[in-house]
C-alpha cells in the first residue's frame, strides 16, 4: 500500500526578504515559518527546508535501525539519530551526516555499526539523498 503525505508552503515576497509557512497538511502537526535568513544566515526561531530534510533523515534512518535490529533478534531500548544537512548558497544540499547512539543489549559496537551502516543504506530517505554525500558516526550508549 502506497501512502501519500503532504505539506504546503505559502511564500510571500522575494527570497532575501519574504517568507513563508510550512504546514504538514497530512499530519496536522505544525505549521513551521521559513525565511531566506534562517538558510543563509542560521537566525533562529524560524525553519529551513534543510532543517525539514533533517529532521525527515533522522526520522526515516531511526525507524530503518529500529527494524534491521529487531529483525536480527535485537531490539533496541532507544536510538537517538541527529542529521547534520549542509547546505551551501549557490550549490545547495551537499551532504548529510548522521549522528546515532542507541542502547542495544547483546550486540558488539562493530555489530551495531553494521547494523547502523545497512540503515544508512536502506532508509527511503537516503536513498532519495543519493545525489549527495551520507556520512555516519554510530556508538552504543
Amino acid at each position: 500500500m502506497a501512502l501519500t503525505s503532504e505539506a504546503t508552503t505559502v511564500w510571500s515576497g522575494d527570497l532575501a526578504s519574504g517568507s513563508g509557512t510550512v504546514n504538514l497538511d497530512s499530519s496536522h502537526a505544525a505549521a513551521l515559518p521559513v525565511n531566506w535568513k534562517a538558510r543563509a544566515e542560521g537566525v533562529s526561531n524560524t525553519s529551513n527546508p534543510e532543517e525539514l530534510l533533517g529532521a525527515a533523515h533522522s526520522a526515516c534512518f531511526s525507524m530503518a535501525l529500529a527494524k534491521t535490529l529487531a529483525d536480527a533478534g535485537h531490539a533496541p531500548e532507544n536510538i537517538q539519530t541527529t542529521a547534520a544537512v549542509t547546505f551551501s548558497a549557490g550549490t545547495g544540499v551537499i551532504g548529510s551526516h548522521l549522528l546515532v547512539s542507541a542502547k542495544v543489549a547483546g550486540i558488539t559496537e562493530a555489530e551495531f555499526e553494521a547494523f547502523a551502516e545497512d540503515a544508512k543504506a536502506n532508509c527511503p530517505i537516503s536513498k532519495a539523498l543519493a545525489g549527495i554525500p551520507i556520512t555516519i558516526e554510530a556508538e552504543l550508549a
